[in-house]
This record gives structure tokens, sequence and C-alpha cells, in this order.
């Protein structure tokens, strides 16, 4: 390799990485850098003939002679990687923190004098070179042996047996989990700079010696203007698990602090600045002698130490009350970026924070790791609010509401809307009663009459709030019964009650006024219904889901999936139901094929169109269909529900394929797809072929989308709205098709054939076809990486655009980012038969 493909793959405007460097005479350099980018993994390098010969090592060199570990062959980089340690920005290839986890010079074991370069390449070459190390850590013999059989850049590092080897126990001195719990405290924070590029140090980390040695990183991130709290998942009952964590749930306001130059931004969830009104919090924060970015609850005490949301709401007027700023997440800190960090690492870093700055307003939320069970048994006993639940090693995934972040209550409480109040009775002043509402798919619906929890304070503030908003309109669809003369009020303001259950007809029983909720929006109120989800000791095997009112078995939970990334069936189901609302548009009413892994991507795999009606749920949706290639009919799984995807990916679907067409219209398909594979060519010529494909769409003024395949190449999409068979779908698709070849003869294709394809874009419009399927928009694909099929805007499909960029550790993020790119493409259209005719003159002349 050379150091073209380096090159190409990175953007050094926006990534502090070398470029360059000339390796030194004499002895021969190695380094092993930790890489945490979307999954941690360690960077063994050897300097060969003035490059360093680079090999991604997913669990990390070993001195025991047992690991074999594998070390999969990737690009050249210049000399001078060397020396990088610091922060890959979002957005580009390799994007995460890069620190120096070993250093030193190396030899080859069996080189004879002559040219090391050329004895090196030859070993490389061969697939088996063998090597003396001296470094820190790895000391010694070790061998590089290219796998046979196995992908062409898949090796194995072995260390040899000789006086630097270690048994089995000591071995975990040299494993990454080891160096997680040193390397986090001892690097992340020696390598934080100021703007004089002085270390900034947290000295209950870092020892002075050490901070002076740290390099300086180039280039800092600036604190973002909003971070968005990651939020949790409503479940029935407590669990215990060994890769979860537990937290008390407070019960206060969810604030994010932003602490920049001493300088503090105190914000709710829905942007409201909280500096006004906790100024205390404000004063301890702004000490913080770091640029940080904290995640916690604004709580007030009583005098049990429980938190209390009716004394913070009386805080405001009163001033009285222990008021307290309970932090549990740290997503920033001097320059960093910390959400791709693991929970249990982030955490680290900010107990560091709160006990350097030694202020009991601002308080370090504990947890307790695997006695879920206990942890909530403590919590009844002393009338908390609930626990948290969180994966030990969950990544923060901004505004996102997924499986990894879970809640379990023990007092009932839900947001409600005020959308009007009764005259009060009897010695009751102003208000009576408050008329209270939330919406239920878009739609505002009464959930019922609140008129206990006031007292003379509240109900006068209250009432003042609500002159301003009074209407003579109803704001209710539905008509509403009250004992009291109503007065109407525009729903906008947010209040939380507690409540003893809910109703049959969907009212709240007995609710009770707790205060405003001026931190969450109007339009987030919804209501908060919990999962049943079954968990036990064994959750990593096997859980119970309750879905859509059915009962979803997921069996196998612990079965490793990806073997290189660790991932298992259980966490691509959490993906899945994660992205569910934005994924299951794509597939209602499409019959699917499903492509099972039940063993993992590296196992064999099979499609099945015809479902066994004997052995699946009678809730599973599914449509006998005439299969060509099975000569009969066969029922295909239709998936249009959250309870259906969870079952249909617990059979081992990983990808998700999906027809064209919908039942209601199963001749015509919603669009036409060019899917542009590679076959031996740089990625960069699919990017060529999609950007002339494009513009000849443009030309002809039809809107098109575009992205990824989560294999190799790019997939556009036509969309018709059903109005055309799949016969003119597919001519119109070949006419593209060949129209770009032409432009593009030497690097395109439209002939299946492998040997006509070699080297080349294959411009694939074969798909436009009755019972063809293509990989559905954040559909994962079993290839190494996790990768998704993720939409893009046009303006990327750039030289920029890599594959692996999508996968399922970022894909919630991103849509937080960019919104859903696809949301329009299911009622989009354009008119073909213009086109059509337009082309036919054009010919014809």
């Amino acid at each position: 390799m050379s150091l073209s493909k380096y090159k190409q793959k990175r953007n050094f405007t926006d990534t502090t990485e070398p470029t360059a460097g000339k390796a030194a005479k004499g002895k021969h350099i190695f380094v092993v850098q930790r890489h945490h980018a979307s999954r941690l993994h360690y960077d063994f390098r050897l300097e060969v003939a003035g490059v360093l010969k680079s090999w991604a090592v997913p669990k990390g060199p070993s001195m025991n002679p047992t690991d074999k570990r594998l070390a999969m062959e990737v690009e050249d980089h210049p000399y001078d990687y060397k020396d990088f340690e610091g922060k890959i920005p979002a957005g580009n290839y390799g994007a995460g923190t890069v620190y120096i986890w070993d250093k030193g010079t190396y030899e080859l074991l069996n080189h004879d004098g002559s040219s090391f370069d050329k004895d090196a390449l030859k070993e490389i070459k061969s697939g088996d070179l063998k090597i003396v190390m001296k470094g820190k850590k790895l000391k010694g013999e070790f061998a590089l042996v290219k796998m046979k059989g196995a992908k062409k850049n898949a090796w194995l590092l072995i260390k040899h047996k000789d006086k630097y080897a270690v048994d089995e126990y000591n071995s975990e001195d040299y494993t990454p989990e080891r160096i997680k719990a040193q390397g986090i405290k001892e690097k992340a924070t020696a390598r934080l700079v100021a703007k004089k590029k002085s270390v900034i140090r947290i000295p209950t980390v870092v020892k002075e010696s050490t901070a002076r040695k740290a390099p300086a990183i180039a280039r800092v991130e600036k604190i973002k203007k909003v971070y968005k709290p990651m939020l949790t998942t409503l479940i029935t009952e407590p669990f215990d698990g060994a890769d979860w964590l537990f937290e008390t749930k407070w019960d206060g306001y969810r604030a994010i602090a932003s602490v920049e130059k001493n300088k503090v931004l105190l914000y709710s969830r829905n942007e409201k600045s909280f500096n006004k009104d906790y100024p205390p919090v404000v004063a301890a924060v702004e000490k913080i002698s770091h640029n940080v970015v904290l995640d916690g609850e604004i709580i007030v005490l009583n005098k049990n130490g429980k938190s209390d949301f009716q004394s913070l709401q009386n805080y405001k007027t009163t001033g009285e009350g222990k008021l307290i700023y309970a932090v549990f997440d740290l997503l920033h800190l001097n320059g960093n970026e910390l959400q791709q960090l693991t929970l249990l690492e982030r955490k680290s870093l900010l107990k560091d924070v709160v006990d350097q700055l030694g202020d009991k307003t601002v308080q370090y939320s504990t947890h307790v790791l695997k006695n879920g069970k206990a942890f909530f048994k403590k919590a009844q006993q002393q009338e908390w609010e609930g626990i948290i639940a969180k994966k030990s090693d969950s990544i923060y995934e901004e505004g996102q509401r997924g499986m990894s972040w879970l809640k379990i209550k023990i007092v009932n409480e839900q947001e409600a809307l005020i959308c009007g109040y009764t005259a009060p009775r009897g010695s009751r002043k102003k208000i009576g009663a408050l008329v209270l509402g939330m919406y239920e798919d878009k739609k505002l619906k009464y959930i019922g009459h609140c008129g206990g929890g006031f007292n003379e304070a509240t109900i006068g503030d209250l009432y003042e709030r609500l002159q301003e908003l009074k209407t003579k309109v109803t704001p209710f669809e539905e008509k509403v019964k009250t004992n009291m003369p109503v007065t109407w009020v525009k729903p906008v303001l947010v209040c939380e009650v507690k409540f003893s259950e809910w109703t049959g007809d969907g009212y709240l029983r007995q609710p009770i006024f707790l205060g405003l909720r001026e931190d969450k929006p109007a339009r987030d109120v919804h209501p908060e219904t919990a999962k049943n989800v079954t968990m036990t000791t064994t959750i990593e095997k096997e859980r119970t889901l309750t879905l859509n009112s059915k009962k979803v078995t997921l069996t196998n939970q612990s079965k490793i999936y990806w073997p290189e990334e660790k991932i298992s069936k259980g966490q691509l189901i959490d993906y899945y139901l994660s992205i569910a609302k934005y994924l299951l548009p794509h597939l209602k009413d499409r019959p699917l094929s499903l492509h099972r892994f039940p063993n993992g991507i590296n196992s064999p795999a099979f499609y099945q169109k015809d479902l066994n009606r004997e052995q699946t749920p009678a809730w599973i949706k599914s449509v006998p269909l005439h299969s060509g290639s099975a000569g009969k009919d066969v029922d295909y799984l239709v998936c249009n529900n959250e309870a259906t995807l969870a079952y249909m990916i617990n059979l081992g679907c990983i990808e998700i394929n999906p027809w064209l067409s919908r039942l209601r219209s199963l001749d015509a398909p919603d669009f036409i797809v060019l899917d542009l594979d590679p076959e031996n060519i740089d990625f960069k010529y699919v990017v060529e072929t999609a950007q002339h494909i494009k513009a000849l769409l443009d030309s002809f003024k039809i809107n098109s989308y575009c992205k990824t395949s989560g294999a190799t190449g790019l997939h556009i999409y036509i969309p018709t709205g059903a109005q055309y068979s799949y016969d003119t779908s597919r001519l119109f698709a070949a006419y593209i098709a060949h129209q770009v070849n032409l432009e593009l003869p030497e690097t395109t294709s439209v002939i299946r054939a492998k040997a006509a394809r070699n080297k080349k874009v294959y411009i694939d419009f074969l798909q436009n076809s009755r019972g063809q399927t293509v990989a559905s928009p954040y559909s994962v694909r079993p290839r190494p990486g996790v990768t998704v099929s993720m939409p893009l805007l046009w303006k990327e499909v750039n030289e920029k655009l890599s594959i692996g960029d999508f996968h399922i550790f970022n894909s919630l993020e991103r849509i937080n980012e960019v919104g859903d790119l696809w949301q329009d493409v299911l009622s989009a259209k354009n008119d073909l038969r213009k086109v059509i005719r337009e082309i036919e003159n054009n010919a014809a002349k």
C-alpha cells in the first residue's frame, strides 16, 4: 500500500493527522495507538521502508502466547503518525480519540544483516513476519501471520514463548479493559490543552511529571451552543444485569450546565435558561477550573435527603430548601467531546471534576453495578421517585430515547397540559380544578381534572399565568363534561401530577398537582406507557418485551453476531427498536425476504421467503404471493409494527429487504432504484457515477434520493408514486444507466457478468422487477463495522464520503443532527411520462 489511500481518506484542513514524515536512519520504530473510534481498538504500526505498516487489533496486543489476536491490515500511515495523539473530529474517517499505548523499536527475528526493509517487505508479502519488540509493554518475540482462506487483510498477532511471555492470569495487565481503567484517568486528562497550549490537569488524576511531558493537541473542539439530553425509556419492573449500572431517579428539573472560561449557561431540555432561577448552582458550577458540559438534575432535598419536586417549585419564591445540582454525566472536557466514550469512562472523569471542585451544591450522582433489584427495594424503602438503569458501556446519544437508558418508577407521575380551569366552590378561590390534556397521535386528548395539591400561593401564581392564555374556544375535539363552569386556555403550560393509576377510559385517577414543568415543551407531552420488559440476571441470554400489546420472546441475546466488534444479537435488536419510528414507514405493507444469519456474519446464512405459519405467532402478518423461483404461492412476512420487527430480527435477520411495491399495488413500485456496485475499483468512482446520474436526472427535473448501501456502494431512488409498472420502471432505469455508461465507459458497466464489470462500477437497473428487494433505509448490513444503509444529502455524496462512517453506534445521533432525510421519499413522485416523451422526441430527431 502507498500513502495515496491514507491521504484520500482524510481531509487535512479538518484533522491534525500528519501528512508525511521522514524515517530516521538506524533503529526501526514501532508504535501501538489506542483508538477509541466507533468501537475501541488498537492500531499496531511498524516502520518499514519509511512508512508505518499498519494493522487494527480489536482486542489489543497480548503478552500471552495462547492469545492469538486478530489483526486487520489497513492502509500505510506516514512516519510522523508515530507521535500522533488527540481527537479526530466527528465526520472524518476514524473519528475518535487516539492515545499512544506503547512505543519503542523492533528488529527482524531472522534478519541476515542485508537490507532490513527488503527483508521486512518480503516477510510481509509472504504473510509470515517474525519480529523482536523492545517497548515498555511489548517485549520479546512476536509473529504476524496472515490467515489463509479468510479475508485478504486478516492476520494474527501472536506472542512467542520466551522470557517475556506471561501466563493467562498475568496477561490481564495487557488487556484493553485494564488499560481503560488506568488509561482514561492517566491519559485522557493529561492530553487536554489550554488556549496557551499549557496542559490543564485534574490534580487528583494526573501527576505533575506526567502532565509536563504530555504533548499538546493542535485541534480543540469548541463547546456546542446546545446539547440535547439523552432520554430514558419507561419499563415496568427492575432487573439485575452484569452490564448495567443503577442510579437514583431524581425528582427535579433536568439541566445541562455549559462552563467555558468560568462563564455558565444553565438550561433545560427545551433550552430555557435556569441562570436567574438557580443562582447558587450557577455560582458553584462557574468555579470549575475546566471547560466542561455537565448533565444532571436540579433538585431540592427535604429533611430526609429525598428530592421533592414541590419543594423545588416553592424554592423560586421562598428560596428555602437545600438546592443541589446532582450531576451524572460529562459530555465535554477541555476541548474534547466525550459522547463516544463509554458511560463508566465518562462517569470516572466526571467524579474527578466534582471532587476537585469541592462544592456541596454540585454532587456526583453515585451508582451501583449489576444489582438493580436490591437497589429498587432500597428506593422503595426510602420513598424515592424511582431508579434509572443504564448500560455501563453505552455512548451518549443526544436527544434520543432508546433501550440503553431505562427508568423504573415507584410513584406514578405524568406531565400534562393545562387546557382550562373550573370555577371554584366553597372556600376555594380563583381556581376549582385544572382541566388536563395531552397529545395522542397529534390530537389533544382530555385526561381528567386535577383539584388537589394546591396552596394559596400556588393557586394565585397559577391563576395569574393563566389569564394571559384565556380563549373562548375549547382546545379539545371531544366534548368535556365539567361540574362547574370552565375557562379554556391555550394548551401551552406543562404541569407535573402524581396519580394512582390510569382508568380503563384513559383518565388519570386521583391526580395531585406537583408544579409547573417549564423545562419541557408542550409538544413533547404524550402518554408515557411503561414497556413490559422482563429482564432477569440472564438479561444477556433471554428477555421478553411487550410491544404493540404482544409479548415477544427474544432468545440468545448474548450470542455474538459480529466477532471483531463484539456486537451481540441483543444489541442488534436494541438498535432496530431505537430506530423503529424512522424505519417502519419504509417497511409498511411491503412483502419482505428474510436474509437470516442465525450464528452471526461469519457463519452460513440463508434466504427465507415462505413463513412456516404453524410455527409463527398468529399476530404476525403475512401475505400469500406466487414465487416464480419456488414455483408456488409462499407466505411473505409483512412488518408494520415494533413487535413484528423484534420477532423478525430475533430470527437472525441482520438486514431488512423489502419489495419496492406495496400490497395495494404490487405491480407498481413506489420507486425506481439504481444500485451502484463497485467491483475491484475505488469508492471514489462510485461517487463519480452517482454525481453523473444526479446531473442527468436534474436535467430532466427529476427529484432523486441517495443512500449508502451499507455494503460497498450507493443506492439512488427515484420516487414514482406507484404510477408506473415494473416494466416501465426498469426500462427507464436502463436508459439512465446506459446514458451514464456512455459518459463513463472506462469506469462503469451495465453488464451483469462479473468478468465484464471487473474494475468498474456496475450500474444495476435489474432490481426494478416484481419480487426483487433492496436493503431498506437504516437497515444494518452483515459486514464488519456494523454498517447501516444511511440516507444522505446529495451534497454529502463527495470525495469525503465513506460507507464505514455510518453504523449502529451513530445513526440516531446523525438523525438528531440532520433529521430524517427520507421522511418525504414515500410521498414524493415524479412525472415520468413527460420525461419519456422528451426522450422519445430527442431520439426521433
